[in-house]
């Protein structure tokens, strides 16, 4: 495995675990970090978050990570997993150094 395919795995990984955090500690998820599959749907019967939890969610990745989602149906889309909000912070860490 290259030095560079490793260390983009590594950041996933330390990015995860940085939301299942957040949805603990600030969305209160009764669940433990290893319970969080990555491709848990943060809506309906997956997390079971509300649209209260929504709009905590855009809160929270505004200010601990950085991140600002747009505010249309394309947004929105793009808070379906736990995967895809991994998926946002990394593409705006991305932007933010300078590699998009």
């Amino acid at each position: 495995m290259s030095t560079n395919l490793h260390e983009q795995i590594q950041q996933r990984l330390a990015v995860l675990e940085e939301v299942r955090t957040m949805l603990i500690e600030r969305l209160r998820v009764a669940r433990d970090s290893d319970e969080i599959d990555p491709d848990t749907p943060l809506f309906g019967s997956g997390l079971g978050l509300d649209s209260i939890d929504a709009v905590e969610l855009l809160v929270c990745l505004t200010a601990d990570f950085g991140t600002k989602l747009p505010d249309d149906a394309t947004g929105r889309a793009e808070m379906r997993s736990v995967n895809s909000l991994v998926d946002i912070i990394l593409a705006a860490r991305e932007t933010a150094n300078g590699r998009a």
